[in-house]
């Protein structure tokens, strides 16, 4: 499941979402625990990727929360409050990296649309009291099973179960923004149409060396 991504330039949040926002906000690849941009129904704001950020898990446990099965997410306790409020959002992206394993070994794929354009992704937030006072963001990402879709199958290892993020399309983005009921949200949870996505092969990154 995509654990890295690239979120828009300030300038296509500005021009493709209509949000106005500085520059330099954000880096330009997005890793567990970076902060990245997100659009709720109050409007855009920065949040940590994982809905429970490193610092807000107990000492000694790591837990990876960037993804959200769709299957079990009104069921797991980490998101099923959340889930039931639907406090959803949008995760905007101009990419986000597999492994495809054609070759037998992993090669770090990019996928985004095949126009190029920015697009934004399911997600859901939440917010968490800092020790220090205030309040931050975060949010994961929404998984739905790949195994049938047509480019999508083709990532992660054989025998592995295939999963997808869900790209919304654009004339559904207010949908599932103000959706207040989950079975709805869920039901917005489709796979995106193969042939408006692009895949290929990208340059090896670790989050280490961001």
């Amino acid at each position: 499941m995509c654990v890295n991504f690239t979120p828009p330039s300030a300038q296509q949040i500005r021009l493709h979402f209509g949000y106005e926002v500085e520059d330099g906000l954000w880096k330009p690849d997005c890793w567990q625990d970076y902060a990245a941009p997100i659009i709720t129904r109050d409007g855009l704001r920065l949040a940590t990727y994982g809905f429970v950020p490193k610092r807000h898990q107990p000492p000694g446990v790591r837990i990876t929360t960037m993804n959200a099965r769709a299957e079990t997410i009104g069921e797991k306790p980490t998101y099923k409050a959340t889930w039931r409020k639907c406090q959803l959002c949008l995760v905007p992206m101009q990419a986000f990296f597999e492994p495809c394993y054609e070759t037998g070994k992993a090669v770090r794929t990019r996928i985004g649309r095949a126009d190029g354009e920015p697009f934004a992704v399911a997600g859901m937030w939440r917010e968490w009291q800092e020790p220090e006072g205030g309040v931050s963001h975060a949010f994961t990402q929404i998984t739905i099973n790949a195994d049938e879709h047509p480019l999508m199958k083709r990532m992660h290892k054989l025998g592995d179960e295939k999963r997808s993020l869900v790209i919304l399309p654009r004339e559904r983005y207010g949908d599932w923004l103000a959706c207040r009921e989950p079975e709805l949200a869920r039901a917005m949870l489709a796979p995106f149409t193969a042939e408006l996505m692009q895949a290929a092969p990208a340059l090896a990154k670790s989050a280490d060396a961001q």
